[in-house]
């Protein structure tokens, strides 16, 4: 089953080599990793994706807990939360499906970030699937020359915080 884990960590040097390792040491993969400052300029949110059982995925909490630069980490997808990832993509219209693309950034929410002749660069936002399911379209009537994600991001519902006190 795929999983988001959020984790807080101290804004330190060798911290995100720390927590790799843990997972390369374990032969886990990560899927994808976000890691950006809070509003405490000394604490750190490093946002992975790994897939694994529940079993797997609780020791792992466990273990990333007993890193020392780690504040605290919460498995996102045991509770209610949003997840959003970044999408930006360049494209190429096909000869023929010019009317194709704008119909498909409406329908999807997409924006145009620059549409030189040549090329459109595109930005959405939108849980993983969404994503997948923009790309797979998108390429029905453009080629695609680039496309960077930022990987899942997640935030608990309603008043819930993952704060760095344990």
């Amino acid at each position: 089953m795929r999983h988001i884990i959020s984790i807080l960590m101290q804004n330190e040097a060798g911290a995100l080599a720390r927590v790799a390792a843990l997972f390369s040491s374990r032969g886990y993969n990560i899927e994808s990793l976000s890691v950006a400052p809070t509003d405490d300029h000394e604490v750190s949110r490093l946002t992975l994706v790994t897939k694994g059982s529940d079993d797997v995925i609780e020791q792992i909490n466990k273990q990333v807990l007993k890193l020392v630069d780690v504040v605290n980490a919460v498995d996102m997808t045991l509770d209610d939360h949003i997840e959003r990832e970044l999408l930006l993509m360049k494209v190429k219209i096909r000869a023929g499906k010019a009317d194709c693309l704008p119909e498909l950034i409406q329908q999807s929410g997409a924006r145009v970030l620059d549409d030189c002749p040549e090329t459109y660069t595109l930005e959405l936002t939108g849980p993983n699937i969404h994503m997948d399911d923009f790309i797979a379209k998108i390429g029905d009537c453009a080629d695609i020359l680039a496309v960077v994600r930022s990987g899942a991001m997640a935030i608990a519902r309603g008043q819930k915080v993952l704060g760095t006190e344990i």
